[in-house]
């Protein structure tokens, strides 16, 4: 008796790991008045960084269902469909490098198919999450949905100065042929005390 109910209960996980439902396979389409995603504007200072429209964000999804996981890869407005999961994406920051603490964030809604029958083609679609989530703090914002899980692994996107490397020895070598003196700074002394006026 005990081997039929083991049995049965193999047989109802296999079932549920088997849907349509799953993250990790193909990317399907995105249901045309769903497909179109406008970000929030947006008053950025051109100065300070990539502008949202370049910038990259990589999501992961997860399906607790089969353990599938997915990296989603999206830009700002841009909506991204695995099963009966969507992922839209209105912007992606993170921090300067001067700034402290470094965090990494993104803006994103998520969709799941509803489906009264489960042959339905045109399921309905309910918004489950519309936040911020953070990849340094992931338990401050939470997709909370009993299927998928959602977050934020990274924000491409640069800051002045940061595209040039640092020059590298050679660089500093290759600029001062040898035969040639390369000018050395002056030591840095402390000025001396002023001395106070005898009257």
């Amino acid at each position: 008796m005990r081997a039929i109910a083991a049995l049965a209960c193999f047989a109802a996980l296999a079932a549920c790991s088997g849907g349509s439902d799953a993250p990790g396979g193909e990317e399907t389409e995105v249901p045309d008045d769903l497909a179109t995603f406008r970000p929030p504007e947006q008053v950025v200072d051109p100065g300070l960084g990539t502008p949202l429209k370049d910038r990259v964000a990589t999501l992961g999804i997860l399906n607790k269902r089969n353990n599938l996981t997915q990296d989603v890869t999206i830009k700002p407005g841009e909506s991204k469909r695995w099963g009966d999961v969507i992922v839209r994406l209105a912007s992606c920051e993170r921090t300067a490098p001067w700034e402290t603490p470094p965090m990494t964030g993104a803006f994103v809604q998520v969709l799941v198919a509803r489906r009264d029958d489960p042959g339905d083609d045109n399921p309905d679609w309910l918004r489950v999450f519309s936040g911020w989530l953070y990849k340094e703090s992931p338990s401050l914002n939470v997709v909370e949905h009993p299927i998928y899980d959602v977050w934020v692994k990274d924000c491409a996107m640069s800051f002045p100065g940061e595209e040039a490397p640092a020059p590298a020895a050679s660089e500093s070598s290759a600029a001062n042929p040898a035969g040639t003196a390369s000018p050395t700074p002056a030591p840095s002394t402390p000025a001396p005390a002023p001395v106070a006026a005898t009257t």
